[in-house]
Protein backbone atom coordinates (compact mmCIF):
# COMPACT_ATOMS: atom_id res chain seq x y z
CA UNK A 1 0.00 0.00 0.00
CA UNK A 2 0.92 3.49 -0.42
CA UNK A 3 1.79 5.54 2.64
CA UNK A 4 3.49 8.88 4.06
CA UNK A 5 7.19 7.96 5.94
CA UNK A 6 8.78 10.43 8.21
CA UNK A 7 12.28 8.65 7.14
CA UNK A 8 15.21 10.86 9.32
CA UNK A 9 14.92 13.94 10.65
CA UNK A 10 13.47 16.70 8.44
CA UNK A 11 12.53 14.10 5.36
CA UNK A 12 9.12 12.48 4.67
CA UNK A 13 8.64 10.88 1.64
CA UNK A 14 5.43 8.84 0.02
CA UNK A 15 6.65 5.08 -0.58
CA UNK A 16 4.91 1.72 -0.77
CA UNK A 17 4.62 -0.26 2.75
CA UNK A 18 3.22 -3.72 3.50
CA UNK A 19 -0.36 -3.69 3.94
CA UNK A 20 -1.08 -4.07 7.77
CA UNK A 21 -2.87 -7.49 9.23
CA UNK A 22 -4.66 -7.34 11.95
CA UNK A 23 -4.34 -8.95 14.96
CA UNK A 24 -7.14 -10.54 16.89
CA UNK A 25 -8.25 -7.80 18.72
CA UNK A 26 -7.37 -5.06 16.00
CA UNK A 27 -9.18 -3.79 12.91
CA UNK A 28 -7.90 -2.43 9.38
CA UNK A 29 -9.38 0.76 8.58
CA UNK A 30 -9.31 2.13 4.79
CA UNK A 31 -8.62 5.39 5.40
CA UNK A 32 -10.83 8.28 4.78
CA UNK A 33 -8.91 11.47 5.48
CA UNK A 34 -5.96 11.78 8.10
CA UNK A 35 -5.47 15.37 9.80
CA UNK A 36 -1.97 17.26 9.61
CA UNK A 37 -0.78 18.37 13.43
CA UNK A 38 1.38 20.40 15.29
CA UNK A 39 3.15 17.00 16.83
CA UNK A 40 3.62 15.66 13.00
CA UNK A 41 5.90 18.42 13.02
CA UNK A 42 7.83 17.52 15.83
CA UNK A 43 8.30 14.42 14.70
CA UNK A 44 9.61 15.62 11.61
CA UNK A 45 11.77 17.63 14.04
CA UNK A 46 12.94 14.20 16.01
CA UNK A 47 10.81 15.01 18.94
CA UNK A 48 8.09 12.42 20.05
CA UNK A 49 8.62 9.46 18.29
CA UNK A 50 11.10 7.19 19.61
CA UNK A 51 12.98 5.90 16.16
CA UNK A 52 11.88 6.67 12.52
CA UNK A 53 11.03 5.76 10.33
CA UNK A 54 7.51 6.27 11.23
CA UNK A 55 4.01 6.22 9.44
CA UNK A 56 2.66 9.55 10.67
CA UNK A 57 -0.59 10.39 11.26
CA UNK A 58 -3.20 10.39 14.28
CA UNK A 59 -6.18 12.00 13.26
CA UNK A 60 -7.85 10.00 11.01
CA UNK A 61 -11.13 7.88 10.09
CA UNK A 62 -12.58 5.48 7.73
CA UNK A 63 -14.16 2.17 6.64
CA UNK A 64 -13.50 -1.08 8.43
CA UNK A 65 -12.16 -2.85 5.92
CA UNK A 66 -10.64 -6.07 8.04
CA UNK A 67 -11.24 -7.91 11.30
CA UNK A 68 -9.67 -9.75 14.31
CA UNK A 69 -10.74 -13.34 14.93
CA UNK A 70 -12.01 -12.12 18.35
CA UNK A 71 -13.13 -8.87 16.70
CA UNK A 72 -17.39 -8.42 17.76
CA UNK A 73 -17.57 -4.70 18.04
CA UNK A 74 -17.28 -3.50 14.85
CA UNK A 75 -18.21 -5.20 11.04
CA UNK A 76 -16.87 -4.51 7.60
CA UNK A 77 -18.14 -1.91 5.84
CA UNK A 78 -18.45 0.11 9.24
CA UNK A 79 -17.68 3.98 9.70
CA UNK A 80 -15.25 4.88 12.14
CA UNK A 81 -13.11 7.52 13.55
CA UNK A 82 -9.93 6.25 15.29
CA UNK A 83 -8.81 7.50 18.61
CA UNK A 84 -5.03 6.96 18.01
CA UNK A 85 -3.82 6.70 22.31
CA UNK A 86 -2.53 3.29 23.39
CA UNK A 87 -2.18 3.20 27.61
CA UNK A 88 -0.61 0.52 29.43
CA UNK A 89 -3.33 0.11 32.33
CA UNK A 90 -0.58 -0.68 34.12
CA UNK A 91 1.53 1.71 35.34
CA UNK A 92 0.81 4.37 38.45
CA UNK A 93 -0.77 6.83 36.03
CA UNK A 94 -3.04 4.45 34.50
CA UNK A 95 -4.18 3.28 37.87
CA UNK A 96 -5.07 6.77 39.12
CA UNK A 97 -7.22 7.43 35.81
CA UNK A 98 -4.17 9.91 34.16
CA UNK A 99 -3.48 7.58 31.03
CA UNK A 100 -2.81 10.29 28.92
CA UNK A 101 0.67 10.85 31.17
CA UNK A 102 1.15 6.66 31.17
CA UNK A 103 4.55 5.36 31.26
CA UNK A 104 4.57 3.43 28.51
CA UNK A 105 2.46 6.19 26.39
CA UNK A 106 2.18 5.34 22.79
CA UNK A 107 0.09 6.66 19.80
CA UNK A 108 -1.03 5.37 16.43
CA UNK A 109 0.79 7.68 13.87
CA UNK A 110 3.63 8.78 16.51
CA UNK A 111 4.98 5.91 18.14
CA UNK A 112 3.11 3.30 15.68
CA UNK A 113 1.84 2.80 12.26
CA UNK A 114 -0.44 5.55 11.41
CA UNK A 115 -3.46 6.70 9.24
CA UNK A 116 -1.44 9.01 6.63
CA UNK A 117 -1.53 5.82 4.30
CA UNK A 118 -4.06 3.86 2.23
CA UNK A 119 -4.78 0.98 5.19
CA UNK A 120 -4.17 1.82 9.09
CA UNK A 121 -4.62 -0.81 12.06
CA UNK A 122 -6.47 0.04 15.42
CA UNK A 123 -7.43 -1.72 18.47
CA UNK A 124 -10.96 -2.31 18.33
CA UNK A 125 -11.44 -0.62 21.39
CA UNK A 126 -10.15 2.85 19.97
CA UNK A 127 -12.86 2.65 16.81
CA UNK A 128 -15.59 5.08 17.51
CA UNK A 129 -18.76 3.87 14.95
CA UNK A 130 -20.08 6.97 13.55
CA UNK A 131 -23.85 7.99 12.89
CA UNK A 132 -24.67 8.11 8.80
CA UNK A 133 -25.14 11.41 8.93
CA UNK A 134 -21.00 11.94 9.13
CA UNK A 135 -19.48 12.10 6.54
CA UNK A 136 -15.97 10.20 7.07
CA UNK A 137 -14.23 12.19 5.09
CA UNK A 138 -14.92 15.13 7.64
CA UNK A 139 -14.13 12.91 10.95
CA UNK A 140 -10.63 13.21 11.15
CA UNK A 141 -11.25 16.48 13.34
CA UNK A 142 -12.49 14.41 15.69
CA UNK A 143 -9.50 13.77 17.05
CA UNK A 144 -8.49 17.34 17.57
CA UNK A 145 -11.60 17.86 19.06
CA UNK A 146 -11.16 15.18 21.78
CA UNK A 147 -8.20 17.05 22.71
CA UNK A 148 -10.29 20.53 23.16
CA UNK A 149 -12.73 18.83 25.19
CA UNK A 150 -9.49 17.58 27.33
CA UNK A 151 -8.78 21.49 27.94
CA UNK A 152 -11.95 21.80 28.84
CA UNK A 153 -11.41 19.49 31.51
CA UNK A 154 -8.84 20.71 32.92
CA UNK A 155 -10.19 24.36 32.87
CA UNK A 156 -13.37 23.47 34.58
CA UNK A 157 -14.18 26.86 33.86
CA UNK A 158 -16.95 28.71 35.36
CA UNK A 159 -20.04 30.45 33.46
CA UNK A 160 -19.70 33.91 32.49
CA UNK A 161 -15.70 34.01 32.24
CA UNK A 162 -13.33 36.32 30.19
CA UNK A 163 -11.40 34.17 27.86
CA UNK A 164 -8.09 35.08 26.08
CA UNK A 165 -6.83 32.80 23.39
CA UNK A 166 -3.52 33.23 21.54
CA UNK A 167 -3.56 31.21 18.15
CA UNK A 168 -6.59 30.94 16.01
CA UNK A 169 -4.94 27.79 13.86
CA UNK A 170 -7.76 24.78 14.09
CA UNK A 171 -6.65 24.15 18.09
CA UNK A 172 -7.58 28.06 19.22
CA UNK A 173 -10.71 28.14 16.88
CA UNK A 174 -11.67 24.51 18.32
CA UNK A 175 -11.24 25.96 22.00
CA UNK A 176 -13.45 29.11 20.47
CA UNK A 177 -16.16 27.13 19.77
CA UNK A 178 -15.85 25.20 23.49
CA UNK A 179 -15.80 28.50 25.04
CA UNK A 180 -18.93 29.65 23.68
CA UNK A 181 -20.55 26.49 24.48
CA UNK A 182 -19.74 26.55 27.97
CA UNK A 183 -21.31 29.87 29.14
CA UNK A 184 -18.00 32.14 28.54
CA UNK A 185 -19.34 36.05 28.59
CA UNK A 186 -16.20 36.98 26.06
CA UNK A 187 -14.04 35.23 23.87
CA UNK A 188 -10.91 37.47 22.48
CA UNK A 189 -8.17 36.22 20.26
CA UNK A 190 -4.72 36.98 19.38
CA UNK A 191 -3.02 35.66 16.09
CA UNK A 192 -0.81 37.66 13.43
CA UNK A 193 -2.14 35.37 10.75
CA UNK A 194 -4.77 38.09 9.53
CA UNK A 195 -6.43 35.12 7.38
CA UNK A 196 -7.41 33.23 10.26
CA UNK A 197 -8.31 36.23 12.30
CA UNK A 198 -10.73 36.56 10.24
CA UNK A 199 -12.05 33.06 10.45
CA UNK A 200 -12.10 33.29 13.80
CA UNK A 201 -14.56 36.40 13.87
CA UNK A 202 -16.68 34.63 11.32
CA UNK A 203 -17.15 31.83 14.25
CA UNK A 204 -18.04 34.90 16.01
CA UNK A 205 -15.16 35.80 18.32
CA UNK A 206 -15.79 38.90 20.91
CA UNK A 207 -12.58 40.69 19.75
CA UNK A 208 -9.59 39.89 17.47
CA UNK A 209 -6.32 41.36 17.16
CA UNK A 210 -2.45 40.73 16.13
CA UNK A 211 -1.96 42.63 19.67
CA UNK A 212 -2.91 41.81 22.88
CA UNK A 213 -2.52 45.60 23.87
CA UNK A 214 -5.41 46.42 21.08
CA UNK A 215 -8.00 44.52 23.16
CA UNK A 216 -9.84 46.57 25.84
CA UNK A 217 -9.45 44.08 29.31
CA UNK A 218 -6.96 45.93 31.28
CA UNK A 219 -7.64 43.70 33.88
CA UNK A 220 -7.03 41.46 32.63
CA UNK A 221 -8.71 37.69 31.83
CA UNK A 222 -10.49 34.71 33.60
CA UNK A 223 -8.94 31.91 31.57
CA UNK A 224 -5.63 32.48 28.72
CA UNK A 225 -5.01 29.70 27.00
CA UNK A 226 -2.16 29.33 24.67
CA UNK A 227 -3.22 27.62 21.17
CA UNK A 228 0.26 27.99 19.69
CA UNK A 229 3.22 26.94 21.85
CA UNK A 230 5.27 30.08 20.75
CA UNK A 231 7.40 31.05 23.65
CA UNK A 232 6.69 34.81 22.90
CA UNK A 233 2.98 34.54 22.90
CA UNK A 234 3.25 32.07 25.92
CA UNK A 235 5.31 34.42 27.73
CA UNK A 236 2.55 37.30 26.62
CA UNK A 237 -0.35 35.77 28.01
CA UNK A 238 0.89 34.73 31.58
CA UNK A 239 1.29 38.43 31.91
CA UNK A 240 -2.26 38.66 31.22
CA UNK A 241 -4.35 36.39 33.42
CA UNK A 242 -6.66 38.53 35.82
CA UNK A 243 -6.28 37.52 39.48
CA UNK A 244 -7.86 34.53 40.48
CA UNK A 245 -7.64 33.46 37.05
CA UNK A 246 -6.23 30.80 35.04
CA UNK A 247 -3.43 30.26 32.25
CA UNK A 248 -3.68 26.88 30.30
CA UNK A 249 -0.74 25.30 28.15
CA UNK A 250 -2.63 24.14 25.20
CA UNK A 251 -0.39 24.73 22.72
CA UNK A 252 2.63 21.86 21.98
CA UNK A 253 6.07 23.76 22.64
CA UNK A 254 9.03 22.36 21.12
CA UNK A 255 11.49 21.10 23.85
CA UNK A 256 13.57 23.92 24.25
CA UNK A 257 11.08 26.58 24.62
CA UNK A 258 11.61 28.45 27.99
CA UNK A 259 9.15 31.43 29.56
CA UNK A 260 9.59 33.39 32.75
CA UNK A 261 6.89 32.96 36.05
CA UNK A 262 6.65 35.85 38.19
CA UNK A 263 6.37 33.81 41.74
CA UNK A 264 5.00 36.07 43.86
CA UNK A 265 2.28 37.07 41.80
CA UNK A 266 1.55 33.80 41.23
CA UNK A 267 0.82 33.35 45.46
CA UNK A 268 -0.32 36.82 45.35
CA UNK A 269 -3.17 36.72 42.92
CA UNK A 270 -3.92 33.08 43.27
CA UNK A 271 -3.09 32.25 40.17
CA UNK A 272 -3.57 28.66 38.57
CA UNK A 273 -0.91 27.80 35.75
CA UNK A 274 -2.19 24.16 33.78
CA UNK A 275 -1.53 22.35 31.01
CA UNK A 276 -3.06 19.58 29.41
CA UNK A 277 -1.92 16.57 27.18
CA UNK A 278 -3.36 15.18 24.76
CA UNK A 279 -6.84 13.45 24.49
CA UNK A 280 -8.22 11.94 28.42
CA UNK A 281 -11.61 9.71 28.18
CA UNK A 282 -12.62 12.46 25.61
CA UNK A 283 -12.64 11.16 22.45
CA UNK A 284 -16.46 9.52 22.80
CA UNK A 285 -17.89 12.27 23.88
CA UNK A 286 -15.42 14.74 21.03
CA UNK A 287 -17.53 12.26 18.04
CA UNK A 288 -20.91 12.72 19.94
CA UNK A 289 -19.91 16.89 20.15
CA UNK A 290 -18.97 16.44 16.23
CA UNK A 291 -22.16 14.07 15.19
CA UNK A 292 -24.54 16.95 16.66
CA UNK A 293 -22.73 19.98 14.57
CA UNK A 294 -20.26 21.70 16.99
CA UNK A 295 -18.06 22.61 14.45
CA UNK A 296 -18.57 22.97 10.85
CA UNK A 297 -16.38 20.85 8.88
CA UNK A 298 -16.19 23.17 5.64
CA UNK A 299 -14.85 26.12 8.08
CA UNK A 300 -12.37 23.76 9.51
CA UNK A 301 -10.97 22.12 6.91
CA UNK A 302 -9.19 24.56 4.26
CA UNK A 303 -7.17 21.89 2.08
CA UNK A 304 -7.91 18.19 1.00
CA UNK A 305 -4.38 17.28 -0.38
CA UNK A 306 -3.68 14.23 -2.20
CA UNK A 307 -1.89 12.04 -0.15
CA UNK A 308 1.08 11.76 -2.81
CA UNK A 309 1.65 15.20 -1.69
CA UNK A 310 2.32 14.99 2.16
CA UNK A 311 5.39 16.45 1.85
CA UNK A 312 4.35 19.43 0.49
CA UNK A 313 1.15 19.71 3.08
CA UNK A 314 3.57 19.55 5.39
CA UNK A 315 5.32 22.45 4.33
CA UNK A 316 2.38 24.56 3.36
CA UNK A 317 0.80 23.60 7.43
CA UNK A 318 4.76 24.47 8.73
CA UNK A 319 3.96 28.18 6.94
CA UNK A 320 1.02 28.40 8.80
CA UNK A 321 -0.96 28.49 5.74
CA UNK A 322 -4.76 27.63 5.86
CA UNK A 323 -6.66 25.92 8.48
CA UNK A 324 -6.85 22.21 9.35
CA UNK A 325 -5.37 20.42 6.41
CA UNK A 326 -6.42 16.45 5.37
CA UNK A 327 -4.78 14.56 3.63
CA UNK A 328 -6.76 12.00 1.03
CA UNK A 329 -5.63 8.86 0.39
Amino acid sequence: MKAAVIESVGRAVVAEVPDPTPGPREVVVEVAACGLCGTDLHILQGEFAPTLPIVPGHEFAGEVVGVGSRVTEVSLGDQVAVDPSLYCYECRYCRTGHNNLCERWAAIGVTTAGGAAQYAVAPVANCVKLPEHVRTQDAALIEPLSCAVRGYDVLRSRLGAHVLIYGSGTMGLMMLELAKRTGAASVDMVDLNPARLETARGLGVSASAANPDELDRPQGWDLVIDATGNAAAIQDGLDRVAKAGTFLQFGVADYATRVTIDPYRIYNQEITITGSMAVLHSYERAAELFATGVLDPDVFISDRVPLDRYPEALEQFAKGVGRKIVVVP
